[in-house]
């Protein structure tokens, strides 16, 4: 229950103008999907996030770390904890040697430039994921055969009793589409990756590729959360949705694209209902046309 002494108190470890009851959060997701936030706060340093993050984790208040909400479906109902919004008051980036320190809110795209300026290799693959550090990392998103586990050297967070933690690759226990961070609801504050010394141009046409690959392939005209689906061990989700007759199958206003059968799109007016209504008949009809269980990519917050 979020209560006044809980508004309060979140309002002293940031500000007034910080936090906010009510905002809709369909405008703080690339699905533009979502009801009302009962609270929520936007987060300008590092101290506020480690203050805030461990004063709800010792009231066992529930809370949602949000970046860039690439990656989020919201209730239409919205949500009754708080939402803890990273925005560019907390996107540090620094370059020192062959490592980037990157705090959580900052987005991938631009720590990949800057490992390009600084003729760093290894973070081409980033250089269309419209995510943040914190949720890229949490997720280990990746693409094109590259994955963020690859390049990250530690990861500082607060844990889930309230402690300031440094974890190394190993520690952070990657795996496809997963991490300790989120199995265990770490807060990450900053990212340490290790890169590998290259030629700025050569570095720079590898982005521009993945680049166009991306935007030939992907359906970014329409609002989405991304590839819907996690990828099947030894198949492609787009394929198997594809081969089930499902391309520009609609349910409500969320659409699977015909552009890429994996992604659902928002065609303008799709509630979080509808795209989780679709979901569960694409799963049903995959299942029935391949044997394969799709499981969900996107992360579904209720």
């Amino acid at each position: 229950m979020i209560t006044k002494e809980v508004i309060d108190s979140i309002i002293e470890y940031t500000s007034a103008e910080n936090v906010k009851q009510g905002e809709l959060l369909s405008g703080y997701t690339t699905f533009k999907i979502g009801g009302p936030a009962r609270c929520l706060v936007e987060i300008d340093t590092v101290k506020q996030l480690t203050d805030v993050s461990k004063y709800l984790k010792s009231e066992r208040i529930p809370f949602y770390v949000l970046g860039n909400g690439s990656n989020t479906l919201f209730s239409d109902e919205g949500y009754e904890g708080v939402v803890i919004h990273l925005g560019r008051k907390i996107s540090d980036i620094r370059v020192e040697g062959n490592l980037i320190f990157a705090e959580a809110g900052a987005m991938l795209v631009r720590v990949s430039k800057e490992a390009q300026k600084a003729s760093l290799s290894g973070l081409e693959f980033a250089a269309g994921i419209p995510g943040t550090v914190g949720g890229g990392v949490v997720m280990n998103a990746g693409a094109y055969d590259g994955e963020l586990k690859q390049v990250v050297k530690s990861v500082s967070a607060v844990s889930p009793e309230g402690e300031f933690v440094t974890l190394s690759n190993k520690e952070a226990d990657f795996g496809y589409r997963s991490s300790l961070m989120r199995r265990e609801e770490y807060v990450i504050t900053e990212v340490v990756f290790e890169l590998q010394r290259g030629n700025a141009d050569e570095i720079l046409d590898k982005m521009n590729d993945f680049n166009e690959r991306r935007r030939a392939k992907q359906p970014l005209d329409l609002p989405s959360a991304g590839s819907t689906f996690k990828r099947p061990e030894g198949n492609f989700a787009g394929k198997l949705i594809m081969e089930a007759g499902l391309a520009g199958f609609a349910v409500g206003g969320a659409k699977v694209s015909e552009k890429h059968c994996g992604f659902v799109v928002n065609t303008g007016n799709a509630s979080s209902k509808d795209v989780l209504d679709l979901i569960k008949e694409v799963q049903q009809r995959v299942f029935e046309t391949s044997g394969v269980n799709l499981e969900p990519e996107i992360e579904i917050v209720q």
